[in-house]
């Protein structure tokens, strides 16, 4: 199995009422997460986040890539704010 289809595999089981999710291979071996919105917002832009090769041979990959997918949704999410108290005017 390939890093991709190793990545494909386990996205296929998240399903999220309000993101996509999907990867692309790298040319360092490693593969691209990708998240975007299911519907498209003005201003959203679609998240990427690299997944090292090291980290796709992991033996712990399955539990590892559900807290990174998951950490990932966090920091899309929140850069999506267009404003919060430490903004600057």
């Amino acid at each position: 199995m390939t890093p991709l289809e190793r990545v494909e595999q386990e996205l296929r089981r998240y399903e999220h009422v309000l993101m996509n999710f999907s990867a692309r291979p790298m040319a360092d071996g490693g593969v691209e997460l990708m998240i975007g919105l299911k519907q498209p917002v003005e201003g959203a832009h679609v998240y990427y986040a690299p997944i090292h090769p090291r980290d796709l041979q992991h033996s712990q990959f399955t539990w590892n890539f559900r807290r990174y997918l998951f950490d990932c949704l966090h920091d899309y999410v929140v850069e999506m704010f267009t404003r919060t108290p430490s903004s600057r005017d």
